[in-house]
């Protein structure tokens, strides 16, 4: 379980790209791994593109973005192509990242309880420990509010 102030589990990623990765390999950069309930969604399209604008000034503080959702790979694919993402999706159906990070919640959807990703947002630093988390998210200005946080962390 990823816990602030630890090293992140070394999990294995299947992304966008047909690339795999493990989270070890971000080592020496930071990341930013944000969790969306569903790709091709319009909460989580706008946080995408929220994220699709700022990526340069992400670029600039050495941090790579990852998204990640429990879609199917061929989903993800779709959702990065349409909306341009400069940025790999990952693809968790069997939800082992999105245990590790402990982000699926019973959920109230039209009134039925349903298991699902609770939007959150982790940056880790370049030396794989968990140094900030959000959870709950609301998508208006959190790309904004991650990126703040991202620098006042990197001057610390």
């Amino acid at each position: 379980m990823a816990e602030a102030g630890k090293t992140v589990p070394d999990i294995e990623l299947l992304l966008t790209g047909g690339k795999t990765a493990r989270l070890s390999d971000y080592r020496g950069k930071w990341l930013v791994l944000y969790f969306y309930p569903k790709a091709s969604t319009p909460g989580c399209t706008r946080e995408g593109l929220d994220f699709k604008e700022a990526i340069y000034k992400f670029r600039r503080q050495s941090t790579t973005i990852l998204g990640a959702s429990r879609d199917s790979l061929k989903a993800q694919e779709n959702f990065r192509a349409k909306q341009g993402f400069p940025f790999d999706l990952m693809a968790d159906k069997e939800e082992i990242l999105c245990q590790a990070f402990d982000v699926i919640k019973m959920k109230n959807m039209y009134g039925k309880k349903v298991r699902g990703i609770e939007r959150s947002t982790f940056i880790i630093d370049d030396k794989g420990v968990l140094r900030h988390e959000w959870r709950g998210v609301k998508v208006k200005g959190h790309v904004a509010e991650v990126l703040e946080t991202l620098k006042s962390l990197r001057k610390s």
